[in-house]
């Protein structure tokens, strides 16, 4: 087990899924030191937790860093700092980022090179259940590693799954993302179908949601639906980068040319910033 009192835990990365991972953390007793690029993020860690002022410095105080970035770009950046970090013999990394399993790897193996540690941890799930501590984790590395790493995780999701060597949690977060890209194209053409056939969208989610076709992801996207209005759980940005992860990565399907066509067309729209829901807006002006 961690020993709260003398382990400092870094956190890179407070965006709209970092941000509410480290709060957990935090509310947990770990004494953390958290970085980010915009330093307004980090404001509302100051009372309890320490705000260092750069990536290097963050590294030389802690011994489990965790990381939680927006993509490839980022990542490959942040890491490169820290590769120019002096010692990093012991430590542990733990990014939980959605990127490339080639770089994941490519990561791994850079950080072992250094006599350190790292686990590729991304999660299941969007800002509420970051924000609840009931993520699904999915973790590539060693099992040393991951016992060393449990304290934190149980903090931060209901259930860690380890799948093997370094890479194999990306792996099934892109195979994860790529079923939820799928799923919310259809609900998205089920409910514009159902308008279609004079079918009220309050009617057709009632239905969707009370039968077997109904999951966790068509309960927590009805509300949106309903009011139209999609403020962002998950970026639809980020599903497309999730999409063209998992065509890069292998996916070659009868459904990935369409699931790549739409989303980047709501992208091309404007609507990337906005949730992924937001797919039906653009759906309904084709």
């Amino acid at each position: 087990m961690a020993d709260k009192k003398n382990s400092l835990v870094g956190w890179i990365g407070l965006g709209n899924m970092g941000y509410p991972m480290a709060k957990n953390l935090e509310k947990a007793g770990f004494p953390l030191s958290v970085y980010n690029r915009n330093p307004e993020r980090s404001e509302d860690f100051k009372a309890e937790s320490g705000v260092a002022g750069s990536i290097a410095e963050l590294i030389g105080n802690c011994d489990i860093i965790f990381t939680m970035l927006t993509n490839d770009q980022a990542v490959q950046a942040v890491y490169d700092q820290i590769l120019s970090v002096g010692n990093l013999e012991g430590k542990l990394f733990i990014d939980m980022s959605t990127i490339s399993q080639q770089l994941s790897i490519a990561t791994a193996e850079n950080i072992r090179s250094r006599e350190a540690s790292f686990i590729d941890a991304p999660v299941a799930g969007s800002t509420k259940p970051a924000t609840e501590g009931t993520l699904i984790i999915m973790a590539g590395g060693a099992t040393e590693d991951l016992d060393r790493a449990q304290p934190y995780f149980e903090k931060l999701g209901k259930t860690v799954k380890h799948l093997g060597k370094n890479g194999n949690g990306i792996a099934a977060k892109l195979c994860v993302n790529y079923f939820v890209s799928i799923l919310y194209q259809g609900l998205a053409e089920t409910v514009l179908f159902a308008e279609h056939q004079g079918i009220e969208r309050a009617d057709i989610l009632d239905i969707i949601n009370e039968s077997a076709t109904g999951s966790g992801a068509t309960k927590v996207k009805t509300p949106s639906l309903l009011a139209n209005d999609y403020p962002a759980a998950f970026a639809l940005d980020l599903m497309l980068k999730d999409i063209l992860l998992a065509k890069d990565n292998g996916a070659n399907f009868p459904l990935t040319e369409s699931l790549v066509q739409v989303y980047q067309s709501a992208h091309d729209n404007g609507l990337g910033e906005q949730d992924v829901m937001a797919i039906i807006k653009n759906i309904s002006k084709q």
